[in-house]
């Protein structure tokens, strides 16, 4: 059965249980409206066009419901607005630009950040909104295509192959198994790293089986070439059985050792991705990761199959380039019929040499044959 890290699954039917009569926080149109969106949503039905189809993940219910009840709230707060579907195009594009650029502030003071996450929900519910009322015959106004939902890239903690073996040298044995294995497979954490058995390493711990029931995206079967031998005493120290959890891990408590100790090694400096070294997460090794095997593997297709990615751009994102350098050779320069060219003329070359070598021996066994009969002679001009 995978693991569920966050308990997303429980926190929903929680949630759901407890609001079934209503949303208490909300007026009682939005709570209707936003449970029976949450619902559809939940059985996969009046999915906008151009969307998957399907049931949602817990995940993104508790997202849904979550981001609905804030809009709900904060419309009431700001424009008096008591139904959600009463908001203006003016006034929902104001709201998500003031939420953008800190006019519009968290309860605690603090900007809101991922605002292109609040403006997909929004988005999403509209067009859910909209195919409703179709199926009704009721034309609703698209509201929210002047919306901007492009991806804001949050900031990460890049460390360099150094700064990671540093960690390791500094960590604890658990901890510095951990750092490697994240750092060696790129692997997500939590949702994917607790997932992983011991029975999921193979090969005498050289390689590692990602099951497809435990993934985001598609199983895989990777090459360990770090932490091989590390994994091998964790698991012998540990006296793990094949059916163990390889991390049984809590990632607060996780993420919280690795903040301190990089807090420690590296002070409160920003990285050069933009995040503080002690705010540093289990997450950033992924990115890590993606920086180190990028100029290592030799096609982008081996490195996405590595990362469980479906898309190229997720290359870049991960690793805004950090730490590459230039490799390009004279060598690289030359096209192919310059390399056949040369190479014959080598090969060409070559044989000369070792012909013209052969001679040089020929002459040299010749001209011994003829010192030996020139001392003959005189020896016995030398005796008569």
């Amino acid at each position: 059965m995978k693991i569920d890290p966050y308990k997303h699954k429980e926190r929903y039917q929680d949630w759901k249980e407890k609001n079934k009569d209503g949303i208490s926080e909300v007026s009682k149109f939005n709570s209707d409206l936003i449970l029976q969106y949450i619902n559809d949503m939940e059985k996969g039905i009046n999915i906008a066009h151009g969307s998957s189809k399907g049931s949602r993940s817990f995940i993104r219910l508790n997202t849904l419901r979550d981001k609905m009840c804030f809009f709900a709230k904060k419309f009431l707060e700001l424009y008096k607005i008591e139904r959600i579907i009463d908001i203006n195009e003016d006034q929902l594009v104001g709201f998500f630009s003031d939420m953008k650029n800190g006019n519009l502030k968290k309860i605690k003071g603090g900007n809101y950040t991922s605002v292109d996450t609040y403006a997909k929900v929004f988005k999403t519910f509209w067009h859910w909104y909209q195919k409703v009322n179709r199926k009704k015959g009721i034309e609703i106004k698209d509201i929210t295509s002047d919306l901007d939902t492009r991806q804001e890239k949050p900031e990460w903690v890049y460390l360099t192959e150094e700064q990671v073996k540093k960690m390791c040298d500094n960590a604890n044995f658990k901890y510095k198994t951990l750092i490697m294995f994240l750092f060696d497979t790129g692997i997500r954490s939590p949702t994917e790293l607790v997932n992983v058995r011991v029975s999921d390493l193979l090969n005498d711990f050289k390689e590692l089986n990602i099951r497809e029931e435990a993934s985001k995206t598609f199983g895989r079967r990777i090459n360990l070439m770090l932490c091989s031998d590390l994994l091998k005493e964790y698991v012998k120290q540990n006296n793990l059985k094949p059916e163990d959890q390889l991390f049984a891990i809590t990632p607060f408590i996780a993420n919280k050792y690795l903040k301190r100790l990089a807090s420690k090694l590296f002070g409160d400096k920003v990285s050069q991705a933009g995040g503080k070294y002690s705010e540093i997460t289990m997450y950033d090794f992924r990115h890590c990761a993606c920086c180190y095997w990028l100029p290592r593997y030799k096609q982008e297709s081996a490195l996405m199959y590595r990362f469980g990615w479906k898309k190229s751009d997720k290359i870049h994102y991960y690793s805004e380039m950090l730490g590459m350098k230039d490799t390009i050779t004279q060598e690289d320069l030359l096209t192919n019929a310059s390399k056949t060219e040369i190479e014959r003329d080598l090969e060409k070359t070559r044989r000369e040499n070792q012909l013209l070598q052969e001679k040089m021996i020929n002459m040299e066994s010749q001209m011994q044959k003829i010192m030996e009969l020139t001392n003959r002679l005189y020896a016995g001009v030398v005796v008569a």
